[in-house]
């Protein structure tokens, strides 16, 4: 199953973290401290977002990283390539130098083309969603699903009474009409 690697997941601890402290440095310690994670791989994780400039480091008594950027403006594709590269889904897509690139199935594959649409839509997904949406994230609604009437009273056919009491026989008041 797909699954981000607990370096990427220690990754975006921190980097959630950071959101939450804008314009400060936070040291891997207070990271530490704050959430049950290897201090040591976490400290390399996150020299990984420096080297990628998606972190700013200072040294000294007051140093520690922060964002090199706004939260809105990195993305998770961002985050997840510096630390582990972008992800994969098949065989086919990692084989890179063994076997030359090739795969002995491609000719005749039948789930290449859908499996390489559900990776492009994965990481179309993971291009817009930002930092700033993983701290605070936003109530999504499916389309098939009605939002709440404001008195929280629905009828049984989905609308509401005016006074928030359900009609006695199911069906809208003109007005509601």
């Amino acid at each position: 199953m797909l699954q981000l690697t607990k370096r990427t997941e220690y990754g975006l601890i921190a980097l959630v973290h950071m959101v939450d402290r804008a314009g400060e440095f936070v040291s891997v310690r207070e990271i530490g401290e704050r959430y049950p994670v290897p201090r040591r791989l976490l400290a390399e994780v996150l020299k990984d977002l420096q080297r990628a400039n998606l972190l700013e480091s200072q040294r000294g008594q007051l140093g520690g990283y922060q964002l090199a950027r706004r939260p809105e403006e990195i993305t998770l594709s961002e985050v997840i390539s510096a630390i582990e590269g972008a992800p994969s889904l098949t065989g086919c897509e990692t084989l890179g130098a063994a076997n030359g690139g090739e795969c002995e199935v491609e000719p005749t594959c039948p789930i290449r083309s859908p499996i390489h649409r559900v990776r492009k839509h994965f990481w179309d997904l993971m291009q817009h969603t930002t930092l700033r949406s993983l701290a605070r994230p936003e109530p999504v609604l499916d389309s098939n699903v009605q939002a709440p009437h404001p008195n929280g009273v629905p009828h049984a056919n989905g609308l509401a009474h005016p006074n928030g009491l359900p009609h006695s026989n199911g069906l809208p008041h003109s007005n509601e009409m």
